[in-house]
């Protein structure tokens, strides 16, 4: 998710396009916490200090602040509010459901019973699953044997089981595709993205897998590097160290333009068979 920010004629106010539908229509202003109590994203965005005011439209987020506060400060912690919104796949408001771009599948004519047999494993046998823990799987396209899926909320924990299944059904099933990782993502074609890819290459996620992990880089924006724990790092009681005293640590000595490092995953989905609650 690539959000584009865009300053007002007032200082203290500044918008946010994330590139998906916010409401379904109108807007919505929220004048402090207590008003923000039908609106999710309105209250992640208030967890955050010096926000007084948020406003959601069609297909923006504009938030005010206090006439003493940094913005370059609030930023990254808004980018990620909203990302972790997103990342959710819960409405911006209780009483609507959440707005949903209308889902294109890519994939070749000629693939169309390769297709369908997917789209019944996905359908009888992964949806359910994924469904009882809140999580959400959707198909998205299928080309040369990659088969595309979204993925939200729990669905991350069932990956390995999705590709055994179809590895086992689907003779043409080469690999499994996070739709999010395959959509244009510019920040990662800038230096800055190309440096924390590299670092996370060659030097974290070797040390990482031994784990059962992986770390992968979701976007950059602006000076924030956006990254995902997948596998066992996904659920794990010790992310935060890792995240906090390893990852971010390494990425601003790496690349020091990157001055804030945001973890998006959804770890209530996630499962890891290294950590114990309690121990």
């Amino acid at each position: 998710m690539f959000i584009q920010t865009e300053a007002t004629s007032n200082p203290n106010v500044m918008k946010f396009y994330p590139g998906e539908p916010v409401l379904l229509s109108g807007e919505q202003s929220f004048v402090g916490a207590d008003e923000a109590v039908r609106s999710p994203l309105a209250e992640r965005l208030f967890a955050i200090e010096f926000v007084q005011v948020v406003t959601l439209g069609s297909d923006f987020v504009s938030v005010e602040k206090t006439g003493d506060s940094d913005w370059q400060l609030m930023k990254p912690a808004i980018l990620g509010a909203i990302m972790e919104h997103y990342i959710a796949g819960v409405p911006a408001l209780v009483d609507e459901p959440a707005p949903e771009a209308a889902v294109e599948e890519d994939f070749d004519p000629d693939d169309s019973e390769i297709v369908a047999e997917i789209k019944e494993l996905l359908v009888t046998r992964v949806m359910p699953a994924v469904a009882e823990s809140g999580g959400s799987v959707k198909f998205r396209g299928y080309r040369d044997g990659r088969v595309i899926i979204e993925m939200l909320g729990s669905a991350y924990g069932y990956q390995n089981g999705i590709e055994n299944l179809l590895r086992h059904y689907v003779a043409e099933f080469v690999e499994l595709v996070d739709f999010r990782d395959s959509q244009p993502k510019p920040g990662l074609e800038t230096a800055e993205g190309k440096a924390v890819q590299k670092l996370l290459d060659e030097r974290i996620n070797p040390s990482v897998s031994s784990h059962g992990g992986h770390i992968a880089l979701v976007d950059v924006n602006e000076d924030t590097a956006f990254i995902r724990l997948e596998g066992g790092c996904q659920g794990c009681g010790m992310a935060d160290v890792t995240l906090k005293q390893g990852v971010e640590v390494e990425i601003k000595k790496e690349v020091p333009s990157i001055a804030h490092v945001l973890d998006v995953t959804d770890h209530a989905g996630g499962s890891n068979p290294y950590y114990q609650p309690g121990k």
